[in-house]
């Protein structure tokens, strides 16, 4: 590589909405997020999906009275 026309590659505060901070490295010294890891519905398994309900095929069959052979 090319000495001084890289960026200075150092490590990095991520300061997340939800107040929770961690240390990464970047290129910039402070990182202000909206999400992470800690408040995200999909990583802290607090994510509803909807499988309780059934198939999209089960509510469809449902709502026109179709029976299931």
């Amino acid at each position: 590589m090319k000495e001084g026309i890289h960026p200075n590659y150092q490590e990095a505060e991520v300061i997340c909405s939800c107040g929770n901070k961690f240390t990464t490295r970047s290129t910039k010294s402070v990182l202000k997020v909206e999400s992470c890891s800690q408040c995200h519905p999909f990583y802290n398994g607090k994510l509803d999906i909807g499988g309780s309900k059934g198939s999209r095929a089960e509510a469809f069959m449902k709502k026109y009275g179709i029976d299931k052979k």
